[in-house]
This record gives structure tokens, sequence and C-alpha cells, in this order.
């Protein structure tokens, strides 16, 4: 095929507006303005791979019957998937010094734990709250503890699920939680590091778009929601807000990002530290 001229690879201000409103119909993201040349440069990669010569006969087969495999790949290049172990890392310092202490105190919902990364991306949020939980539990035997991860990208749950990261990758851990949580390995001549089954026996990676309707109600005992939000408009973020009070048991903790903000949205929701809320 010919390499598409720059005149071919123009994306319309039509182009942009058709694209911004199936993304957002589809799962709730808002691309502003500032995200066009974002949404050019990720959806030319995907046309130089097709048969399509211009944006706008990409979106129309991405649209079509024959498309719909190359729509998760197109909803895919366009979400943002920014993550690191312990991102952010006074919400599990919260969990470790506050939420976990009094629940083991406690001793509420049956010995039982679930949490919900929601936007897990590829994987170090969801593994770095499973080291977290395991650890603040090491002495408190006979707990259930469970963690649903879900993501809106199909081909991040796969990098996520299959939890194999770079030296750099891992360096947010100690010494100690390497040797206790990650498993060497070399491929193809380069160190990595894979996640042990201590951590994946807890958790369950799923696909899941925020903006559906979700196959579960809870109760979560926490929900991390973090960084995710700041992709969608006020009235959605409202929303959603409202659908994860709806999943919290009581007194459940709710961690967005530090980006992000309640402000200015109607909620039911304690502040108890920058980012981090409690259900009532």
């Amino acid at each position: 095929m010919d390499i598409l001229s720059e005149t071919e690879m123009v994306l319309t201000e039509s182009d942009f507006r058709r694209v911004s409103k199936v993304i957002f119909d589809h799962c709730g993201i808002n691309l502003t303005d500032g995200k066009k040349t974002l949404v050019r440069a990720r959806l030319a990669k995907r046309i130089r791979r097709s048969t399509c010569r211009t944006f706008k006969e990409y979106i129309d087969y991405v649209l079509s019957s024959e498309g719909q495999k190359e729509f998760y790949t197109f909803v895919d290049s366009l979400s943002t998937n920014l993550t690191s172990f312990f991102r952010e890392n006074n919400h599990f310092e919260y969990l470790r010094r506050k939420f976990l202490p009094d629940l083991i105190a406690k001793q509420e919902r049956s010995s039982k734990l679930r949490v919900w990364s929601a936007g897990c991306s590829s994987g170090e949020e969801p593994y770095s709250l499973a080291i977290t939980l395991l650890e603040c539990f090491q002495n408190t035997p006979g707990w259930n503890i469970k963690i649903l991860a879900t993501d809106v990208s199909t081909q991040i749950l796969k990098i996520a699920q299959a939890g194999t990261y770079d030296k750099q990758r891992v360096e947010p851990l100690s010494a100690q939680q390497k040797h206790r949580f990650l498993v060497p390995n070399n491929i193809e001549g380069q160190k990595v590091y894979q996640v042990a089954g201590n951590l994946r026996n807890i958790i369950r990676f799923r696909y899941l778009n925020l903006m559906d309707k979700w196959p579960f109600s809870g109760p979560f005992d926490c929900i991390f929601c973090r960084n995710v939000m700041i992709y969608f408009d006020k009235p959605t973020q409202e929303k959603l807000i409202n659908r994860f009070w709806d999943c919290l048991a009581k007194n459940g903790v709710l961690c967005i990002g530090h980006s992000e903000s309640l402000s200015g949205i109607k909620h039911k929701y304690r502040y108890v530290e920058p980012a981090t809320y409690v259900k009532v």
C-alpha cells in the first residue's frame, strides 16, 4: 500500500466531532478541542494499518458491522493508560494506616473484603492493592480477600493479566516486596518480573465500560477510580460517583485521582483526606 499523503490524512472538524461523539456515547470520554492533535496521531496509525484512505472512511468502517473488531481497537487507541506501582501512594498509606486496621478491629463484613479497581489500566494499581492487602492481613488469617479490576480497553487488560513488567516498572517496590510478590524471569534476553500467584489468586480482571449496566451490585469495601473521571464531563462524573455510592458498603472508601475533584458535584460522601472519601 502506498504511504498516505498529508492531505489524505487531514482530520477535519467534522471527523473530529464525529469521533468525539462516538467515544462519548460509548464510554463517556469527553474529547475536548485540545485533544484533536492526539486523536489525529493515534487514529492515523490505525489508518495506515488498514485499507482505509481517510479518517472519514476509517470512522465509517469502525461503525459498520464489518468493523466491530476494529471498533474496540479504535476505543483502545483513544484511551490513555498512564500508571505505575503505588502511584499516588497516599491512598495506599491511608488503607494501611487507617481503613484496614479499623476494619480488622471491628471484624466487619464477616471477615470478607471486596475491592474494585475501576480503570485498572496495565495492572499496576490492582497489583499494588493486592500487595497492600496481603501485607496488612498477613497476621490476620481467615479473611476472604478479592479484588475486581476492570477497564474499557481490551488490549490493556491483556497486559494487566499477563502481569509482566521490566526492571524500571517495578522500581517503586521494596526488595522485600519483589522477593515475596514477583518472580524474576528472562524474556528474549531482557530481565523482567512476573507477578506471583499470591497476587494473581485474589484478582479478577474483567472488561467493563463504566457507562454500561454493571453486572454486579457490590457491596465493595473500597473503590479506586483514579484519573478516570478527568476524561468525563460534570454530569457524567456526578452520575458515576453516585453509582459508586450504591455499590459501596457502609463506611466504605472511594479514592479518586489527585487531579480530580468532587467540587460542583452533588454527592453524599464525607471527605476524609485529599482525593479520599467515605460513605457514611
